[in-house]
């Protein structure tokens, strides 16, 4: 059986924690008048919470890695349409789960389980929402990425449509980017953070293909790739190859927390246009270029990482009478 792993905040988030905390007071009950969202929000009322959504994220990332992008895609799904309101859980024959760019979603699953557990702990009390931001946390802590204190108090959205997902893709330009993060209250830094998050995650040959084959209907590899990368992808992902075939988008560190994501993009091994663009265009390379500590003043990844991903979090989250709490994940009372 695998052994627990103990998930303890690293000194460099101490300042992040008590700038999150400053809000938290003891309570026996999650009162709608206090703030949410807010680290601490259940109090009494679910004290085992994290440790639930925990246990369950630890059981399936032993039982399948995946799990860990999978998660954190989801969440960023999420959060980019509606706000962080646990809307990509639910189904429908239009839901947003039937949307092209969900289809390749997973992890359900997971977040099924921990509301289970948490509906025999704590019944009616937590949030789809909140388990979906808990078990993004924990999931990058398992591959070596940082924790944070996630603020909970969020309440689950009743609408999820497929003609409301509108996504970052994987052709925009630096440009179209920031315009879309810039919609949810986020800024170049956070852009080029949170695209920092494929560091774990992998893509269908089917999304971007055609750059390595057939860039803008040249009949050639886009020219701003690494000659010697081209080759690497293309035996991968032949041209009449399944589309399905998932490759890493970090290359020699796959499933591991870490820069090698970045310093990929500074030698033009970017699989996604999206993101080597990060490089090529000076107002965001100054930024990797930081990151990487390459260019003074340095950025730590993996604070600024928990900084981003808090903020995202907290889009447009649902309180008081805007949603509610479900039985289960996939449905709405």
């Amino acid at each position: 059986m695998a052994s627990v792993i103990n998930f303890n905040p690293h000194s460099l988030f101490l300042p992040l924690f008590l700038v999150l905390a400053a809000t938290a007071t003891s309570t026996t009950r999650p009162y709608t008048f206090l703030p949410r969202p807010r680290v601490g929000y259940y109090g009494s009322a679910c004290w085992n919470v994290e440790s639930i959504v925990r246990s369950v994220v630890q059981s399936n990332y032993f039982t399948n890695p995946a799990n860990a992008p999978g998660i954190l895609r989801m969440h960023f799904h999420d959060c980019f349409v509606r706000g962080c309101d646990a809307s990509i859980l639910l189904d429908g024959p239009n839901s947003e789960k039937t949307a092209t760019p969900n289809q390749s979603l997973r992890g359900f699953n997971v977040i099924e389980e921990a509301k289970t557990q948490l509906e025999i702990a704590c019944p009616r009390t937590v949030s789809c929402a909140d388990i979906l931001a808990l078990a993004a946390r924990d999931f990058v802590v398992l591959t070596g990425g940082p924790w944070w204190p996630v603020p909970l108090g969020r309440l689950d959205g009743r609408v999820s449509l497929a003609s409301n997902v509108d996504l970052p893709e994987p052709t925009d330009s630096v440009a179209v980017q920031k315009q879309r993060f810039a919609a949810k209250y986020l800024n170049t830094q956070d852009l080029v953070v949170l695209a920092a998050g494929h560091t774990i995650g992998t893509v269908g040959c089917g999304v971007f293909r055609d750059r390595f084959f057939n860039y803008k209907n040249t009949g050639r590899p886009d020219p701003t790739i690494n000659p010697n990368f081209v080759p690497q992808i293309q035996s991968q992902c032949p041209l009449n190859g399944n589309a399905a075939t998932r490759v890493a988008l970090d290359l020699g560190s796959e499933g591991q927390f870490d820069t090698s994501y970045l310093n990929n993009l500074r030698f033009g091994r970017g699989v996604l246009e999206s993101d080597q663009v990060l490089w090529n265009d000076p107002g965001t390379r100054s930024i990797v270029e930081r990151l990487l500590g390459l260019q003074y003043p340095f950025l730590l990844f993996g604070p600024e990482f928990a900084r981003s991903m808090s903020k995202l979090s907290l889009t447009e989250v649902k309180t008081g009478l805007d949603g509610e709490i479900r039985r289960v994940c996939s449905a709405i009372n």
